[in-house]
């Protein structure tokens, strides 16, 4: 399993009106600190907005970011950026987030909660962010980030210790995944299996139902996590 990591930010937004917020012109991508901890419930930070039809709800009540990650876009941009300016949730440092497994389970302070996609830039992120092909960059840089799914509400405060409690047998990477949601069917195959290997995970966070039916799981051993 992957080394230990540290929450460096808790970060909440409001749902404001901006006219490149897609259909519903309004978005809650703007995260910023809340202080030194927060309460995590099934739908996520107390207080934090969710204001898209794409993200958000049970399984993308979260969404983690790594520190390094954002460090690395910074000199990619030229440009200093902050905390939750990727509309990220929890801003994590010395852990991989973006190389998390579908389905792995972390332990994040006192809370408990399960890898369930990675993060797939929209025209809302594009417009936010001010750059040029900005979806088309972030998608192709296997830096996606990991939405997450409560399974454990909890407090989580800032220098909290993050890590890996439960790996599926099967290891599919988030910046695996992206590359099949964007396209590679070999991958979205993988994904399908797990889910069927695993079936305490959903993965309609992945592959939508109108969506999954392409794909028929391969017979394999089921597992899961002891608790």
């Amino acid at each position: 399993m992957r080394s230990q990591g540290t929450v460096l930010s808790i970060n909440t937004g409001e749902s404001v009106e901006a006219p490149w917020a897609g259909r519903r012109g309004r978005t809650a991508i703007d995260k910023k600190s809340v202080g030194d901890s927060a309460f995590v419930g099934p739908y996520g930070i107390e207080s934090d907005e969710q204001a898209t039809d794409f993200h958000g709800g049970l399984l993308q009540a979260l969404y983690a970011y790594a520190r390094e990650d954002l460090d690395w876009w910074a000199e990619q941009l030229g440009r200093p950026l902050r905390n939750g300016l990727f509309g990220e949730n929890l801003d994590l440092e010395g852990f991989d987030v973006s190389n998390a497994a579908l389905a792995e389970q972390w332990q994040v302070g006192d809370a408990v909660v399960e890898v369930s996609a990675p993060r797939i830039a929209c025209g809302t992120f594009g417009g936010w962010m001010g750059e040029k092909g900005w979806a088309k960059r972030f998608n192709g840089t296997k830096r996606p980030g990991a939405y997450l799914r409560v399974l454990r509400a909890g407090v989580v405060r800032t220098g909290d210790p993050v890590r890996v409690t439960w790996e599926p047998e099967t290891r599919i990477p988030l910046s695996a995944v992206a590359d099949g949601i964007l396209g590679d069917h070999g991958i979205l195959q993988q994904v399908v299996d797990l889910a069927e290997e695993n079936p305490h995970w959903d993965v309609s966070a992945v592959l939508p139902p109108w969506r999954s039916t392409t794909f028929k799981p391969r017979p394999k051993t089921r597992t899961g996590p002891s608790n």
